[in-house]
């Protein structure tokens, strides 16, 4: 469920291509639209979408990462529990699971923003951010 609603969420980082292409005109059409309003809109959704998904996933990590705690101390206290035993590595997969998403929503993130900065660098500077 965690990895179904991540690639939901990133919808609008797989469509990047498309979206530009439909909205950013090229040089022969550039007078019938404010290149300069489309890319800063786009670029205000995609960031949205970006913080959304960063929040969700620490969200999920922070979670899974209290229940691993848990399920430890359970363990530290019952040795002989193997049914504990197994949902404690089946927790732990899932944080590691998360943990790796991170580093997959930096890959995505980058790639988004590259092909953004390729076609709006002309018509919209983002801003700096710290």
């Amino acid at each position: 469920m965690f990895q179904e609603g991540l690639k939901v969420m990133r919808t609008i980082d797989d469509r990047i291509v498309h979206s530009l292409n439909t909205t950013v005109p090229t040089v022969s059409f550039s007078g019938k639209v404010d290149a300069t309003q489309t890319c800063k809109q786009l670029y205000e959704s995609m960031m949205e979408a970006h913080l959304s998904r960063d929040k969700a996933i620490k969200s999920c990590i922070a979670q899974t990462s209290e229940a691993v705690g848990r399920l430890r101390e359970e363990r530290a206290k019952d040795t002989e529990n193997m049914a504990l035993l197994k949902q404690l590595r089946k927790e732990q997969t899932n944080l590691k699971l998360m943990q790796s998403e991170l580093n997959v929503e930096e890959v995505v993130n980058d790639r988004s923003l590259k092909i953004f900065r390729e076609r709006c660098r002309v018509h919209y500077t983002p801003p700096k951010v710290n």
